[in-house]
């Protein structure tokens, strides 16, 4: 039940982000293509990894989700319910995030008109939350179904947008201005919230 949760929520969340993306500027500046392809890459496998590592088959005791791999480990219901508040406060600080972003947001790594730093709300805490709300969507998917393929999907999670965050974080500092995105990268860690922010 709390695994069909995380699902939930995830579908939830896929439902309102399509939504909200159509809630943006004009793009005036987009890193190319080809420079975007890894972590695009890396993100794809992740979520394949994660989301189709099984499949639902009818059981006596109604629909059941098998993974194609044996899990490592079961999750007891107290601690899966746990992850499933993990996942609908990794959605919420997603969704949280990208209203507080308006139509500065992007799914690509892109310099919007009328672009500028935003470092309030959850910006404030971290200067990638919704890499972050992702990442906590993850980590319930993986520790929740506990399969080998989940948790290799959530390594990569973490790869494709510790990968973003720094493309992201270059080319935004070039393009708002080295010295400020500085200051910002000096008061806020990247990904964990109370987490050492960059020197320099």
């Amino acid at each position: 039940m709390w695994l069909a949760s995380i699902f939930g929520i995830w579908t939830l969340w896929g439902i309102v982000w399509l939504a909200l993306g159509l809630w943006a500027n004009r793009t005036d500046v987009a890193v190319p293509a080809r420079r975007q392809a890894v972590y695009r890459t890396i993100n794809i496998l992740a979520f394949a990894l994660m989301f189709a590592d099984g499949i639902y088959r009818r059981t006596p005791q109604g629909l059941r989700w098998t993974p194609f791999l044996p899990r490592l480990w079961h999750v007891p219901p107290s601690l899966g319910w746990l992850l499933a508040l993990l996942a609908l406060g990794g959605m919420i600080l997603a969704i949280w995030s990208r209203l507080t972003l308006g139509k500065l947001w992007s799914a690509a790594v892109t310099r919007k008109e009328g672009h500028r730093i935003i470092d309030s709300g959850p910006y404030a805490l971290v200067r990638h939350p919704i890499y972050t709300a992702l990442l906590m969507g993850s980590a319930a998917i993986g520790l929740g179904k506990g399969t080998p393929t989940a948790l290799a999907g959530f390594a990569l999670m973490i790869l494709g947008y510790s990968i973003k965050a720094r493309l992201e974080e270059r080319f935004l500092a070039e393009e708002l201005g080295a010295g400020a995105y500085a200051a910002y990268r000096r008061r806020v860690p990247m990904l964990v919230p109370f987490a050492p922010p960059a020197r320099g």
